[in-house]
This record gives C-alpha cells, sequence and structure tokens, in this order.
C-alpha cells in the first residue's frame, strides 16, 4: 500500500514541478516575445535583446547557491520560496517605466527564479528511478518550451494592452505556481538521514560532470540562436505580422517538448544518455546548415529548416540535465545541477546581443552559418560513456537494482549504494 501511495505521489510531483517550472520559463525565457513591444518603445534590437537576457543573467548568479540550499534543505521550500519571490518582483515591475529600473526587475526575478531549475530536477532523482529517470527528466525539461510557448501565445496579444498587463500574467502565474507547490510537494527521502553531502566524494574530481558541462553549454548557443530571433525573422525577413507567427511559434515550442520526451525515453530505453545526446548535436548541426542556406537564398525552406531547429536544438537538455543529476548522486545533485544551469545560462546571456549584433552587421544567414560548428564540437566533448558517482553501471543496465521505488532505496541502502552518490571511480 506504501509503494502503490509512493508511486502515485511521485507522478503528482512531477506534476506540480512542471507547472512550476512552466511558469518560471514563461518568463525567463519568454521575454523575447516582447521584443516588437519594446522596439516600438524605441528601442534597438540589441537594446530589446539585451532586456530579454536579463532574467537568464539573473539566474546564472543564483543558481548555484539555491542548488546548495536545496542538497541542504529539501528541494519543497527552496521551489516555493524563489517562485514567489519571482512573481512578485514581477507583478512590481508593472509599476516600472524605466529601461535601467525594468532590466534590474527582470534581473531580480530571474535571479529568484532560479530556484525552479536548481530543485526540480533533484526531485526527480529522489523520486524516480533510474529505469525511469530519462522519461520523468525529459517530462520535467518539456517545461522550458511549454513556457515559451505560453509566452508566445499569451505575450504578443497581451502586449497589445500595454507591457504591464503582460508582466502582470507572467508574475500571477509565478506566485500561483509557489502556492501549489507549498501545498502538493513533499521532499523524497534522503540517504544517510540527510548527511549524504558528508559522505559522499566530489564527483568534479573526474571530467565526466565537466565534459558534460560543456557540452550542453555549446548546445545553448544554437538553442537561443534560434528561438530568440525567431519571431523577428519571420516578421523581418519573411513578411509574417507577429500574430501570424507567435501561435506557429508556440507549436514548435510543443514539439519541442515532445522533442525532449521522446529523447529521455529513447535514452532510458538504450540504457545511455550520453550516445543519444551525440546523435542529437549532429542532427542540429545538419538542420542549422540547411536554416543558414534558406536564409542566404531567400528561400522558403528557410522557414521549414527554422521550425525544424527550433524542435531539434532544445532536444537535447534533459539528456544532459539526466546525466549530471545520476553522475552527482543525491549529496552533489542541487549543486551539480546548478552549475550546470549556471554556466548554460551564462552563456545563454550573451547569444542574444551577441548574435543580435552579429544579425546587424552581417544578416541572418551568416548569424546561422557561425552557429552550425557549435553542436559539431558539442558531439565531440560529449563523454563516450557515463556511470554515477556512486561506482554504478550505466543508466538503466541494472534493471534488478533499478526496480526499487526511489523512496524505498534511499531508505533501504547505505549511502554507498548506487543511487546514494558514494565513491568518485569512473
Amino acid at each position: 500500500m506504501d509503494h502503490e501511495r509512493g508511486d502515485r505521489r511521485r507522478w503528482l510531483v512531477l506534476a506540480v514541478g512542471m507547472f512550476a517550472m512552466t511558469s518560471g520559463c514563461a518568463f525567463q525565457f519568454g521575454l523575447p516575445y516582447l521584443i516588437p513591444a519594446l522596439l516600438d518603445e524605441g528601442l534597438s534590437l540589441s537594446g530589446a535583446g539585451l532586456l530579454a537576457a536579463c532574467p537568464t543573467a539573473g539566474l546564472v548568479l543564483t543558481l548555484t547557491a539555491w542548488g546548495a540550499a536545496a542538497d541542504r534543505w529539501g528541494e519543497r521550500w527552496v521551489l516555493a520560496s524563489g517562485l514567489g519571490l519571482g512573481g512578485l518582483v514581477l507583478l512590481a515591475a508593472t509599476a516600472v517605466r524605466g529601461t535601467a529600473g525594468l532590466g534590474a526587475c527582470f534581473l531580480l526575478a530571474g535571479a529568484a527564479g532560479a530556484s525552479a531549475h536548481a530543485s526540480s530536477g533533484r526531485l526527480i532523482l529522489g523520486w524516480f528511478p533510474a529505469r525511469e529517470r530519462g522519461l520523468a527528466m525529459g517530462l520535467r525539461q518539456t517545461s522550458l518550451p511549454l513556457g515559451v510557448a505560453v509566452a508566445a501565445l499569451l505575450l504578443p496579444p497581451l502586449a497589445a494592452h500595454g507591457r504591464a498587463t503582460a508582466l502582470a500574467v507572467l508574475g500571477g502565474l509565478s506566485v500561483g505556481a509557489a502556492l501549489l507547490v507549498a501545498v502538493a510537494v513533499r521532499d523524497p527521502a534522503r540517504p544517510g538521514g540527510g548527511e549524504a553531502g558528508g559522505q559522499a566524494g566530489n564527483p568534479y574530481r573526474t571530467p565526466v560532470l565537466w565534459r558534460l558541462h560543456g557540452a550542453a553549454t555549446l548546445l545553448v548557443v544554437p538553442q537561443f540562436t534560434v528561438s530568440v530571433f525567431a519571431l523577428v525573422f519571420l516578421v523581418d525577413e519573411r513578411g509574417w505580422s507577429p500574430s501570424t507567427a507567435g501561435p506557429l511559434l508556440a507549436c514548435v515550442q510543443v514539439a519541442g517538448a515532445g522533442a525532449r520526451l521522446a529523447a529521455g525515453r529513447w535514452s532510458d530505453v538504450a540504457g545511455s544518455r550520453v550516445g543519444p545526446m551525440r546523435r542529437l548535436a549532429w542532427t542540429a548541426s545538419g538542420v542549422l546548415a540547411v536554416l543558414a542556406a534558406g536564409a542566404f537564398s531567400g528561400s522558403a525552406v528557410a522557414v521549414a529548416a527554422l521550425m525544424a531547429a527550433g524542435v531539434v536544438t532544445v532536444s537535447t537538455n534533459g539528456l544532459s540535465f539526466t546525466a549530471v543529476a545520476e553522475y552527482a548522486g543525491p549529496a552533489w545533485a542541487g549543486r551539480a545541477l546548478g552549475v550546470h544551469t549556471t554556466v548554460q545560462n551564462a552563456v545563454a546571456a550573451c547569444v542574444a546581443p551577441a548574435v543580435g549584433a552579429l544579425i546587424g552587421a552581417a544578416g541572418y544567414g551568416w548569424a546561422y552559418a557561425v552557429v552550425v560548428a557549435f553542436p559539431l564540437v558539442a558531439a565531440a566533448v560529449v563523454p563516450l560513456h557515463e556511470k554515477s558517482a556512486g561506482s554504478t553501471s550505466r543508466a538503466g543496465s541494472t534493471p534488478r537494482r533499478l526496480s526499487v521505488p526511489a523512496g524505498a532505496a534511499v531508505r533501504s541502502r547505505p549511502p554507498s549504494g548506487p543511487d546514494a552518490g558514494g565513491g568518485q571511480s569512473e
């Protein structure tokens, strides 16, 4: 009976965590859909891109600290407090008029909402066995494209009633998600009575985590190049109206969410996170090459390639997060996921202004051509294989042990067991 309740509880925790992530991501990564409204206010494309990058800059400042807090005190209140504070800042931003003040609000809201990225992944590590973890993390990672899809649907029409209206809706979503987390989420059981952090070794003593961080960060560049400027490309280069392009791009984000889910399930079946990650990186490079060629020639194929690139460039995120969490183990997962998301968002914060300047100087074709190289390098950086920090075999390759529910596993096994993040041999 307890086992059945645990099974039901883990899916509820995942669903609430997904809603929380979606609400946060609608603001953190959906602000590019306010760029046309910001341009109407007199900002340049690079200036509007800089404002859109402020939330990701805020994420960079606090992700590792939020992860350490989740490792020490648990996921529930870290997730709820960060999202709630971020939502309140957004609500306060509705009264801000100056560009500098608005940028500061976006920075603070991003810093607070970073708790969702650092803590929700830990929930999956604790509640789900490894044979389901790729699927669960894939579902969790769909929150980013779903959040951007929500922004694509809501922000263009809301902005027609004023920027303050759009920000009020985004702030309300974050506050509502925080309240739901506080009511519905429970932290998973922890190994060693919560003292695992002092017993497990540092997973950064081997190169595996560093290579996973590096490869995932390289893949951020094409992802954000496509997503940040997709609307502007369709409006400026193809002559579409924002109200037409927005719903189409929302569909692309939904398809991207499905791609993350499929990639996670693929990794569970294959027993590896890094093999699918490498193949998807190669695919992304090919699609980006077609997009660049279409942009150079002005061909309609550029639109189809843009849609495909919007799907494939986001498909690897769940794989890298799952691999990082599994390798780090419960004692280090919050910090490792915080570092992982920090380096990704540090680069993401630079993509919008840098690529915006490149587009202004050389055009979309050259911008897309330049980023073709990033997935190729990422495929070379991805580790050839991954093992957990507790010296376990590859994900999914020990079905007898992985059949135990995550919550029961940490109660019944000592901290040196496969799911507890013990030793550090690769």
